[in-house]
């Protein structure tokens, strides 16, 4: 470490992929480099260790990814989730990142990450996407083993409570020890998340229907961090009632469920709310965003609760959820069990039977199921309740192409950084395109970690 008045050069905060890529960056930019990560050493990684692949641009086929996935198909996507616009209005950004992109594998190779290899035929085909040998818990593990043979400092159970970014250079208040210590820093680069897991936040945007949600990913995103930022001026993107939510088994624990508790099944049978009334087109999405829509559908229901109802064929082609189904012999009893009147569920039934027309869609009802529309009528009959799973919120801070966090007039907080879901909404709007959280982090924590670095030692 360097001498006093400062604990290091460069402070990251955050202990996932881009906290973890912004260290090793500015570790080898010749840094000294202090790594807070909020959770135990056995609770690492944050939403990283969830993960399993991640979106990148190549003009030719790789080792990891077949194909080509060129810069003009990937922005267009980015544009799509966006709302219209990529980068959250920032074009220069979205196309700094997606062309970093395409050397990012290669980078987080050399740095101890592996990648599942196209030859093995292990994993499904995908042209956009790299995936990680052993997932993301495996990622993690590499990182934090590289930062630590390089020299950065770790220190875990440091849940930082305030930032102070006025008056000179920037030092944090952390919580160590059941006590609190003040470190201090030449640059700071802060990669702690979104607030998914305060809920009080996520009431006041949400309501009473914030109860029943459940977070994927670790506790410990409460959005200190951001929240600091955002009061020292930072320029805030997104929009906090907004929400990467998708469509979980109502018994996933209610953090660190992570992608085992998503629920496959859902366009095939049919999905009812508490009442036992469907209120939206099962086969309207049948793709990958199909996770995401039915979160934000469920979220918007009396309660935040839904259940998808299946019968015992429909059952048969669709993967099962990590937790078992609920079962009964009659539509009557399946109500019951599930807490659901069993008139208004088996009328649901009936009429959604009766409205199936030739070529897999409904007619007559509303709302229709346009695809892969069958009868409910095998016994026995199965369901699983539904709730809403947050993977991150999308609330963020404005960042240039150095990563450095800008006020409202355009001017850059003096020595901070920010990477990965904390400036996310810069790339992504306040959509998601799979795969690509984990490349925002990796990017973007390196080019924090480098021009971090490059303050600090100027």
């Amino acid at each position: 470490m360097t001498g006093v008045p400062y604990d290091c050069d460069v402070l990251v905060v955050g202990g996932g992929n881009a906290a973890l890529c912004a260290a090793i960056a500015a570790r080898r930019a010749g840094a000294a480099v202090l790594l807070l990560e909020a959770a135990p050493r056995a609770l690492r990684g944050g939403n990283a260790r969830h993960s399993r692949n991640m979106r990148v641009m190549h003009e030719a086929p790789t080792p990891w990814v077949r194909g080509r996935y060129p810069a003009g198909d990937y922005r267009a996507e980015l544009r799509r989730v966006a709302g219209g616009v990529a980068g959250g209005s920032d074009e220069g950004l979205a196309r700094l990142f997606v062309g970093d992109s395409a050397g990012i594998v290669d980078w987080l190779a050399g740095n101890g990450v592996r990648f599942q290899s196209v030859g093995d035929e292990v994993l499904p085909y995908s042209r956009k996407t790299a995936f990680f040998l052993g997932g993301g818990k495996a990622l993690v593990n590499a990182l934090y083993a590289t930062a630590e043979e390089l020299g950065v400092a770790v220190r875990y159970d440091s849940e930082v409570r305030a930032l102070h970014l006025r008056d000179g250079p920037p030092a944090v208040t952390v919580g160590e020890n059941g006590g609190c210590r003040t470190v201090r820093a030449r640059a700071l680069v802060v990669a702690s998340g979104g607030f998914q897991a305060d809920f009080g936040w996520l009431r006041r945007q949400w309501g009473a229907a914030a109860d029943a949600f459940t977070v994927r990913g670790t506790p410990r995103a409460t959005g200190i961090p951001l929240t600091a930022l955002l009061a020292e001026g930072a320029e805030p993107v997104g929009a906090a009632d907004r929400c990467h939510m998708v469509a979980v088994d109502g018994r996933a624990p209610r953090f660190d469920g992570g992608i085992v508790t998503r629920l496959d099944g859902i366009a095939h049978g049919i999905v009812v709310d508490r009442d036992g009334r469907r209120f939206a087109d099962e086969g309207a999405s049948v793709g990958p965003g199909r996770y995401t829509a039915w979160g934000d559908l469920v979220a918007r229901r009396p309660g935040a609760v839904a259940f998808s109802i299946f019968d015992a064929a429909i059952g048969e082609r669709f993967r099962p959820s990590v937790f078992p189904a609920i079962r009964a012999d009659g539509i009557g009893a399946l109500a019951r069990a599930l807490g659901i009147d069993p008139a208004a569920l088996e009328a649901t039934v009936d009429g959604f039977n009766a409205a199936i027309a030739e070529g897999g869609a409904t007619a007559g009802i509303d709302p229709p199921k346009t695809r892969l529309a069958a009868p409910i009528a095998v016994p026995p009959f199965g369901a699983y309740p539904v709730r809403v799973g947050v993977t991150s919120t999308c609330l963020g801070v404005r960042v240039d192409g150095r990563a450095r966090v800008l006020r409202r007039d355009g001017t850059a907080i003096d020595g901070v950084h920010a990477a990965g879901v904390v400036m996310a909404p810069n790339i992504l709007g306040t959509g998601y395109l799979a795969g690509s959280a984990m490349t925002v982090g990796a990017v973007f924590g390196r080019i924090a970690g480098r021009e971090a670095a490059a303050h600090a030692l100027r």
